[in-house]
């Protein structure tokens, strides 16, 4: 196993640590930072989702810098994002700090695409996520960061950009979700 799916694997084994710090009921008091007061779980947590998410970014580079594109990295890639997301989301809802409706279109979405990867693996081909489904899990990793710190940088001028962060998520998520099905409709077309 190279060194960018290690990365990979390691964005998974975050997902259990990101979910301790924030379901358990650890009381290790507030902080409040530039006007946004929190528990001191949800500060940690939003950094494991944060660096969890960074690994993305990192794995993917090394892959394509040094030519150590995979299938598994292909396939464990996206898998590992939709687990964090998917996680961080649930978390949210749990919370009260997101609508079940939003969470539950962008999971859907999720479960459809990886229904539509592993057909299409069925058939031997491997599809890498395009620009499009890049840009949707980055609006999806903004929008769960700011609601994980509480709209921190915006709460003392009273934007609701975690808010809105998360309904440009939700545009993405659709919006790559409709493309990626388009683009790979042949299965459905020729299925008897």
């Amino acid at each position: 196993m190279n060194v960018p799916n290690k990365i990979t694997i390691s964005r998974i084994l975050m997902i259990p640590i990101f979910l301790i710090i924030m379901v358990v009921p650890f009381d290790w008091g507030n902080v409040t930072i530039l006007g946004a007061d929190m528990p001191v779980t949800h500060l940690v947590g939003a950094l494991i989702f944060i660096i969890a998410s960074c690994t993305d970014w990192v794995d993917g580079y090394y892959a394509r810098k040094y030519n150590l594109v995979t299938n598994l990295g292909k396939f464990l890639d996206p898998l590992a994002d939709k687990l964090l997301v998917s996680a961080a989301l649930i978390v949210l809802v749990e919370l009260g700090m997101a609508p079940s409706w939003i969470v539950i279109i962008i999971i859907s979405r999720e479960f459809a695409v990886t229904g539509l990867r592993l057909v299409l693996a069925g058939q031997g081909e491997v599809v890498a996520a395009n620009m499009l489904g890049k840009i949707k899990t980055w609006t999806q990793i903004i929008a769960i960061s700011a609601l994980l710190l509480h709209n921190i940088l915006f709460e003392m001028m009273s934007i609701p950009f975690a808010d809105l962060a998360l309904w440009v998520a939700l545009f993405f998520t659709v919006w790559s979700g409709l493309d990626y099905f388009i683009k790979n409709k042949e299965p459905f077309i020729h299925s008897k």
